[in-house]
């Protein structure tokens, strides 16, 4: 399924990833990442706005220790030690296909659940275990569901 936040109060700004991640009830460490279409409010050391793999571990230090807001970005999780040459990277930016009213997925495949950023905006999420997607809409009752919100 997906989810997406956005015009709402609940949270101080969009996309916090760790407070994201807290609120799906997973940990960055638990997986590998794969960074696409990514603009932040500045880049933090071990993270820049080139598409790149980034280990779970140094993912959970990353926003755990500095308080970076991803304004585009798409941020997709694999099982630990997944690395692969991607040909096309997912986008956030001009990606029509989260209006389109068709059902998403994740756009590398592969991907366990991909966090989209949308223009500081809203917080897309894609392909989310029911469990996580159940404690994200307790912990943000304004979360709806995608294709059913398309524009």
């Amino acid at each position: 399924m997906s989810l997406i936040l956005e015009g709402t109060g609940s949270v101080p700004y969009f996309t916090n990833v760790r407070a994201t991640l807290e609120a799906l009830g997973l940990h960055a460490s638990a997986y590998d990442w794969y960074i696409s279409d990514i603009e932040t409010n500045y880049a933090p050391p071990g993270l820049t706005n080139e598409d790149q793999w980034i280990s779970g571990e140094a993912f959970e230090r990353l926003i755990t220790e500095h308080e970076v807001q991803f304004i585009w970005g798409v941020l997709s999780a694999f099982p630990r030690g997944v690395r692969f040459v991607v040909e096309h990277p997912p986008a956030a930016d001009g990606n029509a296909d989260f209006w389109s009213g068709k059902e998403l997925v994740p756009q590398l495949a592969g991907a366990q659940f991909e966090i989209v950023s949308w223009d500081s905006s809203a917080t897309i999420l894609i392909g989310l275990p029911s469990e996580a997607e159940e404690r994200f809409q307790t912990a943000y009752p304004a979360a709806r569901h995608l294709p059913s919100t398309a524009r």
